[in-house]
């Protein structure tokens, strides 16, 4: 998808300098929504996801801000199942500290939304915004619109008979919010002066295709682990229950959805492969110029950090800052993966 935007290359541009200022803006348009998967991760990993049950786009900017408020959103809460089944004890203050989490999450949201529509409107009334490239920002922007609506249909999926959310629906999420950033971040290289890569860059291209399948086939999968609190079984590595394929993967015809043992032993296995593929990439890169050798490298490293990242979450079973720096890793890694496809192109 992000290879085929249609921007012109730099030499055939009348104004570089609006263009890089467009590609700055993107730039930090994406580091908004790394934030917001980070603290997304964080309102999953403190179950604090179905603490605001109302879908309130504009009334929801403030926060309860008496006692009386409150309450009425503390009895909100206390409709649903996870209240009910999980939380029946919970005092106003252990609520108050799981609210927090879901609101920052959602005003962070709405903040992004703040950020693109008010850059977008300065650069065009400076007339800094080429034909070409409107209609890509308008689709950003309506993008977004779009995934603040699925993340209300996720967290709806929780309140009235389940517990939690659903997988599915955390995990169309997770990957809409990574499609955004992904489109946001390819445009703003394409308008940044680059070389055009030899001969040599092209050649590792079929390479780096294939370690964003499987890296993109990898964090799905991270996803229904998380839906499915899959990180909680099996807290061992590299064998499952001193197995490699333990007994109860893969019962039934939907285990890789729908259950936690299936889930994390397919995401586990895509992890090592790809791994083993970006090692052999990086071995591969002899002959390379700077500017394509350097985001390879960077991707090496990565891939080996965020390897020891998720087997330590793994092994110390599922700490709240490991696991937030494990998924803020997977983003770092999906971004090297654009930056090396980018500088191969």
């Amino acid at each position: 998808m992000v290879t085929a935007i249609d921007i012109p290359s730099q030499s055939s541009r009348a104004n570089p300098a609006a263009d890089r200022a467009i590609a700055m803006w993107l730039f930090a348009c994406c580091a908004m929504i790394f934030v917001m998967v980070v603290i997304g991760g964080l309102t999953r990993l403190t179950q604090s996801g179905l603490s605001i049950t109302e879908w309130r786009p504009i009334s929801g900017v403030l926060p309860p801000l008496s006692a009386a408020e409150w309450q009425q959103e503390f009895a909100l809460y206390q409709r649903i199942p996870e209240f009910q089944q999980l939380n029946p004890g919970m005092t106003m203050e252990e609520f108050k500290g799981i609210f927090w989490w879901e609101y920052l999450h959602r005003l962070w949201g709405r903040l992004i939304g703040v950020v693109f529509a008010a850059g977008f409107l300065v650069l065009l009334l400076r007339r800094q915004i080429r034909r070409s490239l409107a209609p890509h920002l308008i689709v950003m922007f309506g993008l977004g619109g779009l995934q603040g609506a699925l993340g209300w249909f996720m967290v709806e999926s929780g309140l009235s008979v389940r517990t939690d959310v659903s997988q599915y629906r955390l995990a169309a999420h997770f990957l809409a919010a990574l499609a955004i950033y992904s489109y946001m971040f390819w445009t703003a290289l394409t308008l940044l002066p680059s070389a055009r890569a030899d001969a040599t860059a092209r050649r590792l291209r079929p390479h780096l295709l294939a370690i964003a399948a499987v890296l993109v086939t990898t964090l799905t999968f991270g996803a229904f682990v998380a839906g499915l609190n899959g990180g909680l079984v099996y807290n061992s590595f590299p064998l499952m229950g001193g197995t490699l394929v333990p007994g109860d993967a893969f019962q039934t015809a939907w285990s890789a959805f729908d259950d936690p043992v299936t889930a994390q032993f397919i995401h586990r296995w895509l992890a090592m492969t790809v791994v083993a593929l970006v090692l052999t990439l990086w071995l591969r890169r002899r002959g390379l110029s700077r500017e394509a050798s350097l985001p390879i490298g960077a991707l090496a490293a990565m891939a080996l950090l965020q390897a020891g990242l998720g087997i330590g979450t793994l092994l110390l079973h599922v700490p709240i800052p490991l696991a937030a720096t494990h998924q803020a890793g997977a983003v770092v890694l999906w971004t090297l993966t654009l930056w090396s496809l980018h500088a191969t192109r």
